[in-house]
């Protein structure tokens, strides 16, 4: 399993667009991925999941994924997700 912890840079992260581009991307991989902010963890494959999460922009969460594509899939998610797009 891998983890990382970033800070997030994304302008108004908690709009349903970066939110739909985090599931896509984690929807590529074959690991299971989680957001964890705080007591939160959610699949980042659920869209559901990740709005109830609430992220906000500069908030020091993490990615965990464990699989066979694991260090590719938390390393694209933490460079979309630092972005500031």
């Amino acid at each position: 399993m891998v983890t990382k912890n970033f800070t997030v840079k994304l302008k108004e992260f908690a709009e349903a667009r970066p939110v739909a581009v985090v599931v896509q991307l984690a929807s590529k991989f074959d690991s299971r991925i989680f957001l964890v902010s705080g007591d939160k963890k959610v699949n980042a494959k659920s869209i559901m999941g990740m709005m109830s999460l609430g992220i906000c922009n500069d908030e020091e969460i993490s990615v965990e994924a464990e699989g066979s594509d694991e260090e590719a899939a938390a390393s694209e998610i933490v460079a979309y997700m630092t972005s500031m797009n």
